[in-house]
């Protein structure tokens, strides 16, 4: 029998533990409910409540399976849950076959802090998000560096951790008196007091901007992912206001929001309909096209500012306020607009490297670039969702960004009020 394989009665079994506040995050639950479903069984050997929200609570459990495979199967999805083996054992690492393959049993991360052990330490994996493998730099050095990489990324003959041997994965601390934000995270309704909830997020952005003023040594980010219904909703010149007000350092849009903000500082019109009056304008239709048309006829978004053609605007501030965006485009996209990077995978690698440093994100009323973005976090990354549609909401938390918190409210009423709360 090999080290660390225990069987009994012909099943195979580990003892694993678990801790933190396992209880009122249903996590303990999830865990009993993942061995069941997989085929196996288990026994409480120790449970400890935590009796306050400081004082977390501990499990330790033996699973139990038919066979080696499906205990590893188990222990697999258990760890992804922030399970742990009492026996901790190294991390398994195989050679990547070719540029952009990964090993066959790679381990593939959570949006969860995750840790590797090698040469007896617990090391943190960097640049953590979903849906990617670990890869282990300078393995023979006494600081050997894991960080999370992509498919697309991975080169011939890189170390890669295989199998969940080595791996360990902390859940989110539920963080204590976090008031109006805790009472978002209890499901998504569109019955809930939306000025509370609106005067949280300020006083959370207007609590990062004050760590920034007291000059922390790496000042946090704040990000807004917008969809174009915040120029139909007639709310540009809100977020711009935000903009100008300096409580966005990062922009993530299409180039649909680029495109009809444009079109309404040039024209007073979102896709062909008057800001100001709500009815379609004369060949308003062919608008945004102009729009995009003359920005490409000076060279950009920068260059159409400093010429004084575009004079106001959500893109005319993140120019003058010197505030980074990123337009990412689609297979939808007119023109599209200069600034646009039509490459997807160039659009992503250009996210993940500009998300660095990002604490509080804003996703505002566009579902596909919410669950981009949101696949690129880290669960650690404070992330608020407002969307007319409940369903997109539920979707984002679907797709894994559990730490999602959701608004059911359009966009105009949001960023009005918003705005109002920061000053």
């Amino acid at each position: 029998m090999k080290k660390n394989e225990k069987t009994i009665k012909n099943r195979c079994w580990e003892v694993i533990e678990l801790r933190g506040h396992i209880i009122d995050s249903l996590t303990l639950s999830k865990l009993f409910d993942e061995i069941i479903a997989r085929g196996g069984n288990y026994v409480s050997e120790d449970i400890s409540i935590g009796r306050t929200k400081e004082n977390p609570s501990y499990a330790r459990i033996r699973v139990e399976a038919p066979t080696k495979r499906e205990l590893d199967n188990i222990l697999t999805r258990l760890f992804e849950l922030g399970a742990v083996p009492v026996e901790s054992r190294p991390v398994l690492l195989k050679e990547s076959p070719k540029d952009g393959v990964f090993p066959d049993g790679f381990y593939s991360t959570t949006n969860f802090e995750t840790a590797i052990l090698f040469n007896d330490e617990w090391i943190t994996v960097k640049d953590i998000s979903m849906d990617s493998a670990i890869l282990l730099l300078k393995p023979e050095s006494a600081t050997p560096v894991p960080r999370a990489i992509k498919m697309k990324d991975v080169k011939k003959a890189q170390k890669i951790v295989v199998g969940s041997s080595g791996v360990r994965v902390k859940m989110p601390e539920k963080e204590a008196g976090s008031g109006a934000f805790e009472f978002m995270t209890s499901g998504v309704s569109s019955e809930k007091p939306v000025i509370t909830l609106i005067n949280a997020i300020a006083d959370e952005i207007k609590a990062l901007k004050k760590n920034v003023s007291s000059g922390t040594k790496e000042p946090p980010k704040i990000l807004f992912v917008c969809g174009p219904a915040i120029v139909h909703t007639g709310s540009r010149l809100d977020l711009a206001c935000l903009i100008e007000k300096g409580y966005i350092d990062l922009l993530f849009a299409g180039n649909a929001l680029a495109a009809h903000d444009i079109e309404a500082s040039l024209y007073g019109t979102s896709l062909g309909v008057s800001l100001s009056e709500g009815v379609s304008v004369f060949e308003g239709h062919n608008h945004h096209l102009r729009a995009i048309n003359t920005v490409r006829g000076v060279g950009g978004i920068k260059e159409a500012v400093d010429r004084g053609i575009i004079k106001d605007g959500i893109m005319y501030s993140c120019v003058k306020n010197g505030v980074d965006f990123l337009l990412a485009g689609s297979i939808r996209d007119d023109g599209p607009l200069p600034d646009v990077i039509t490459d997807t995978l160039k659009a992503q690698t250009l996210m993940r490297e500009k998300l660095k440093g990002v604490k509080f994100v804003v996703m505002i009323s566009t579902m596909l670039h919410s669950i981009a973005v949101g696949n690129l976090l880290p669960a650690s990354v404070r992330t608020v969702c407002v969307d007319i549609d409940q369903s997109t909401i539920t979707k984002l938390a679907d797709r894994g960004t559990h730490q999602a918190t959701g608004l059911v409210l359009d966009a105009g009423t949001f960023l009005r009020e918003l705005c109002k709360r920061l000053p």
